[in-house]
């Protein structure tokens, strides 16, 4: 059993070109962005067409359409067409670094090729190990996070965890336990309503929608949402700073502080800290466009005498309401998070609870999966930013 958004982003090597499936429109369309340049794919990264590990995925699949196109250049003007197609693929949205990291790598495995055709080898070699290491470190980190979790637990997630949570998913599985999700909508984009609580349905998990602003509310009640109370708050992190500081999708940081409010762990989910950020006032905040507030999907939902709004993409949870943080090495108290580039990077997680605390039964059965998808798929190409460069 997958999910659709599992493999979003497709390199086409015969036909030149980087498929993205456009999650602004999904699961109401099924759209694909046709990205036949480098920065059509930075482009196409900035304008949100894919999000969460969408970006590292497009980036990847960006280096090696740039590596494909260099093809028959000379050495230094490959590796100058590169470096100029890495910058911009990494650059694309700041504060999420699994870009950065991914062009970084790509770039280093061809520095000591002698020719073009070695350099192109390297760089497309390179993308296809990025591409598997992260979803391998994906799962590792649903083991280890699902180690910091009651055996059948109920847990409220914020935004799209992406491959972070589809490596929960199959480590819950894994390990024969069940999970119970509670989702925010995540305005402006509905990443909850549309990409998250979909994926789940379609991962046949249980899951319950709320609004953002019910969040507290939620977490606060004795009775819980869905079958009972909440047992814990667990995010994706874009960016974990060495002092435990999570940097996540703008909204995290209000419901952290509920849940420590209400004596309910928080943890964050991020493959590794960065290590080249000691603390999160070192990570760089995207501000985006604000009039992406006065609407939701491209409808304006604002009165139209409104035309101030504030939208920053991110905030930053300081590590006092951070409970622990769990990586692809194992699970850490957020001031000695660290401490992960030092773990045994084959080390396991803990034992899981052994017993579940909670099974369906016959009058409350699993949920069926929402795999339906309308009939026409669309493919078309993406246009860069009136503002961007074209050279």
């Amino acid at each position: 059993m997958s999910a659709t958004l599992e493999n979003s982003v497709v390199f086409d090597e015969a036909a030149g070109v980087v498929r993205i499936l456009d999650r602004r429109v999904f699961p109401a369309r099924v759209e694909w962005v046709d990205a036949t340049t480098p920065d059509e794919v930075a482009s196409a990264i900035r304008d949100m067409v894919t999000q969460s590990s969408g970006p590292l995925y497009a980036a990847t699949a960006g280096m090696a359409l740039a590596a494909l196109q260099v093809r028959g250049l000379p050495l230094g003007e490959a590796r100058t067409a590169l470096g100029r197609a890495g910058r911009a693929l990494a650059t694309a949205r700041p504060t999420n670094a699994h870009p950065r990291d991914a062009v970084a790598r790509m770039l280093a495995a061809g520095r000591d090729a002698d020719d073009t055709d070695a350099l192109v080898a390297a760089t497309m070699e390179t993308a296809t190990t990025v591409d598997r290491d992260y979803r391998e470190a994906s799962l590792r980190l649903g083991r280890a996070t699902l180690s910091l979790l009651p055996a059948s637990p109920r847990i409220l997630t914020h935004c799209w965890a992406d491959a972070y949570l589809f490596g929960l998913v199959a480590a819950a599985r894994e390990a024969g336990r069940e999970i119970e999700w509670i989702a925010t909508e995540t305005r402006p984009y509905l990443q909850g309503a549309r990409l998250t609580a979909h994926s789940l349905r379609e991962l046949d998990q249980k899951v319950t929608l709320i609004t953002d602003g019910m969040a507290a509310a939620a977490l606060a009640s004795p009775r819980g949402v869905g079958s009972g109370p909440i047992d814990a708050v667990v995010t994706a992190a874009d960016r974990v700073a060495l002092d435990g500081s999570v940097v996540n999708k703008v909204g995290t940081l209000a419901h952290a502080a509920a849940a420590a409010a209400f004596g309910i762990p928080y943890y964050a989910m991020v493959e590794a800290p960065d290590p080249g950020a000691p603390t999160g006032a070192d990570i760089v905040i995207e501000d985006r466009d604000p009039r992406e507030v006065l609407e939701v999907l491209g409808q304006r939902t604002a009165s139209p005498l409104l035309t101030d709004a504030w939208y920053p993409a991110f905030d930053v949870t300081p590590p006092r309401l951070v409970t622990r943080i769990a990586t692809s090495r194992g699970t850490f108290e957020p001031a000695r998070v660290g401490e992960h580039f030092t773990a045994d990077p084959d080390a396991t997680a803990p034992d899981a609870a052994p017993a579940l605390r909670r099974r369906r039964s016959p009058a409350e059965p699993a949920p069926i999966a929402a795999t339906v998808q309308p009939d026409t798929v669309a493919f078309r190409p993406v246009s860069p930013s009136p503002d961007e460069d074209p050279q």
